[in-house]
């Protein structure tokens, strides 16, 4: 398994995004854990909303009867989402923490995001909260989720905490962050600078790209795979699976890690066949023409 540095932890880039287990019982939650431990992810990603809190809750009663997969394990999870608004106050981000570290029956996290961007964010209140979860070794590192280059800055110079990642949505099909640097100076939808620059940012300041819903079209409309919206790029998928031999769930995943900077796939995917199909992703590079190939056959366009 390919990994990238955390903490001074080898992380596998293939990670377990844990939304989908809220329907599981022990037993399925068990068999989820294990199949992807065994296969190399380490990397498995929460969040305090998914399944109201039963989604942590699941995991942590796995650790409590096996407690000797912690060490294996980078656990992170994500706060800040209530219900009808955002929230980065202090109060809130410990308070969060502390059901979460419940919850899943641990007594730190590795990392914790703040999950979606808080206009009304104090920075000093987040500063105070980040330090207080650090120093008592509840959490070990910070990110956030779904921020600009800008919010990541203002947040880093007003916490004193430097950010590890982003967690951002993208798919060959959901490519904004992408689109505007293609399109530089061009009068065209695509040329729209939506993000700031946020990928080439976290190039610059070697920080990860965390990938969500890898698969998806756009929030609520489904996998592209196999859709007859996408009949090119699905055959560009099964062609390029059978070149590299491997699924055509891997070759989209294999398309993010091709990304030249620090690049983590979330897997939105709770069956454990998936699972151990996308751990081949990342074995595999893509050609450069392979890449670009699967690009357009998605309906996006070059200059």
């Amino acid at each position: 398994m390919k990994t990238v540095r955390i903490n001074d932890r080898d992380v596998s880039v293939i990670g377990c995004g844990c939304m989908r287990i809220a329907g599981f019982d022990e037993q399925q939650t068990e068999r989820y854990i294990r199949t992807a431990l065994d296969a190399g992810i380490s990397f498995f990603d929460h969040a305090d909303i998914y399944g109201g809190g039963h989604c942590e809750e699941l995991f942590g009663t796995f650790l409590k009867k096996h407690p000797e997969y912690r060490g294996k394990m980078f656990l992170q999870s994500k706060c800040g989402i209530r219900k009808g608004f955002f929230d980065f106050s202090c109060e809130h981000i410990i308070k969060s923490v502390e059901g979460i570290l419940e919850r899943l029956q641990t007594d730190h996290l590795d990392s914790l995001l703040l999950h979606r961007p808080d206009v009304l964010m104090e920075t000093d209140e987040v500063a105070r909260a980040f330090a207080q979860l650090k120093s008592s070794g509840k959490v070990l590192s910070f990110g956030v989720s779904n921020m600009n280059r800008f919010q990541m800055e203002l947040l880093e110079e007003g916490s004193g905490e430097k950010l590890f990642a982003d967690q951002l949505q993208m798919s060959v099909v959901h490519t904004p962050l992408i689109d505007a640097g293609l399109n530089v100076d061009m009068g065209n939808e695509a040329a729209i600078m939506r993000d700031a620059g946020t990928l080439e940012y976290l190039r610059k300041q070697d920080k990860i790209l965390q990938v969500w819903s890898p698969l998806q079209i756009g929030y609520f409309e489904g996998t592209f795979l196999n859709s007859d919206r996408y009949e090119d790029l699905n055959r560009k998928l099964e062609e390029l699976a059978e070149k590299y031999g491997c699924d055509k769930d891997a070759v989209a995943y294999a398309w993010l890690l091709r990304l030249p900077l620090k690049v983590q796939v979330v897997l939105g995917t709770a069956n454990t066949e998936h699972i151990l199909s996308a751990v081949r992703a990342a074995q595999i590079v893509l050609d450069r023409k392979d890449w670009y190939d699967l690009y357009l056959s998605a309906g996006n366009r070059l200059p």
